[in-house]
């Protein structure tokens, strides 16, 4: 074995293989599981950020509305739980994807994405949620000299677009973030933030709770069917009949047969570290405490936490044959170690450090890397799923467009290209394992030599693509 393979071992010897944070107290005493009949008037499926959202929009557009909530797990068990805890107004994954995909769209879609995250800071600042919000920005950083011009390029961009960014040499993301691997940076001051996503989800779930919502936890959805003008969704040990239903299930086996050839499951890797002390701290500047994100198409992105540990995900990205979410799948030893060593690469000076905490998450792509809307039953089910991976503050708006979606109402959401439009489906197993790998490949090379590649140019044309 080499020094560092010695060295990222050892760091995770005594990492426990489950999410840090809802890993911690403060959860919500346990809802019951469902048993026997009932009815309502509108069904989430989903307790993560996208159900949680859809039941409070619901209740406050209605308070009348009967809303009830079934989790097949814990609230926040999926991927709303397992996430870097990156807040972002964008709704069309980054502000050069919109541009690309909507020009025409993109100032309405950049309002829209801006008045969400005001309106969630004051929803969770009226009901006492206290999930660490902090708009600090973000820097994305060049480790590659071919990153250079692409950061030149999105400055350009993101100040023509109003955005707070400033461009930084080599120098001087150095001084503000110590890393020998750094060749520029890209602050970005606006646009979002960072905070605790467990704790927002346990908020959001005590804020739904508190307005009348009925939570059910444990409870997996198995069948939904129509029966007259009503849905019925069956469950382990019971049985809903409900006007309305929402599907919130993102990357997990929908209930829609049209959805798994939308949608796949792709497990995005995760390590938290042990606290670290004041000379740790000391020796990587990182004063502001902002997220960062190093730049291409497998990248990392990481961030203090509010105990002072370090987040550090990404790079690999897996697709199982099939779609496999089994949970076998939440720990793979080659992509944990493999972070554990570009760890150490980018901070040498915590050589030494321990990782706690070491899990995956389920990253919900569509082939537009954007979620797909829609509904089905004659209308009388919405759904919003496909966030890939930037969905922290965007479900709050794809609840909303769900909602408008089933309940019929025409709105400056439902007006948007990027609603009406799906994306196009992924191919059938077992051609879709293939593609998925000869992509990433094609990904992987660019990144080593900034060439864009054929078959990339081939896949922009028709706006799709594989991320993370």
């Amino acid at each position: 074995m080499t020094t560092s393979t010695l060295r990222a071992a050892d760091a995770l010897r005594d990492a426990a293989p489950r999410p840090f944070w809802t890993d911690r107290p403060g959860a919500p005493d346990p809802w019951p599981p469902l048993a026997g009949v009932t009815e309502c008037d509108l069904l989430v499926v989903g307790g993560g950020l996208t159900g949680l959202w859809t039941a409070i929009e619901a209740r406050r557009l209605d308070p009348a509305r009967d809303v009830l909530l079934v989790e097949a797990r814990r609230i926040a068990f999926g991927a709303s739980g397992r996430n870097g805890g990156f807040f972002s107004e964008s709704l069309t994954h980054g502000l050069a994807h919109g541009a690309e995909l909507w020009p025409s769209e993109l100032p309405t879609l950049l309002r829209l994405g801006r008045e969400n995250v005001r309106e969630i800071a004051a929803f969770l600042d009226d009901q006492g949620v206290d999930a660490s919000l902090r708009l600090c920005g973000k820097t994305v950083v060049a480790t590659r000299a071919h990153h250079i011009p692409a950061l030149e390029a999105a400055a350009e961009l993101n100040r023509r677009h109003g955005e707070d960014v400033t461009l930084l040499d080599g120098d001087a993301v150095r001084a503000d973030v110590r890393s020998p691997t750094y060749l520029g940076g890209l602050r970005h001051r606006s646009g979002g933030g960072l905070l605790d996503p467990g704790a927002l989800c346990w908020g959001l779930a005590r804020a739904a709770a508190a307005c009348g919502v009925r939570i059910h936890e444990e409870t997996p959805a198995v069948t939904m069917r129509r029966v007259g003008e009503r849905v019925e969704v069956t469950t382990d040990h019971g049985t809903i009949r409900a006007r309305r239903v929402v599907l919130a299930t993102n990357a997990y086996q929908p209930l829609l047969r049209r959805l798994r050839h939308r949608v796949i499951p792709i497990y995005d890797h995760v390590l938290v570290t042990e606290p670290l002390d004041a000379a740790a701290l000391d020796s990587l500047g990182w004063l502001e405490a902002q997220g960062l994100t190093d730049l291409g198409n497998q990248f990392h992105y990481y961030r203090r936490t509010p105990d002072d540990r370090i987040l550090w995900g990404g790079y690999d990205a897996i697709y199982y044959f099939g779609g496999r979410t089994d949970a076998a799948r939440e720990q793979r030893d080659a992509s944990h170690a493999l972070l554990a060593r570009q760890f150490f690469d980018t901070f040498p000076q915590l050589e030494g450090l321990r990782f706690t905490h070491r899990w995956a998450g389920l990253i919900d792509s569509t082939s537009r890397f954007t979620p797909v809307f829609g509904t089905a039953l004659g209308g009388r089910v919405g759904y919003a799923v496909g966030f890939t991976g930037l969905g922290v503050a965007s479900s709050r708006f794809g609840a909303r467009v769900a909602l408008d979606l089933v309940d019929g109402r025409d709105t400056e959401r439902t007006r948007l290209e990027l609603v009406r439009r799906k994306p196009v489906p992924f191919p059938p197993e077992p051609l879709r394992y293939p593609v998925v790998q000869a992509t990433r490949a094609a990904l992987a090379r660019e990144d080593q030599s900034g060439r864009r590649g054929a078959y990339l140019r081939t896949l922009d044309r028709f706006g799709i693509g594989f991320n993370s």
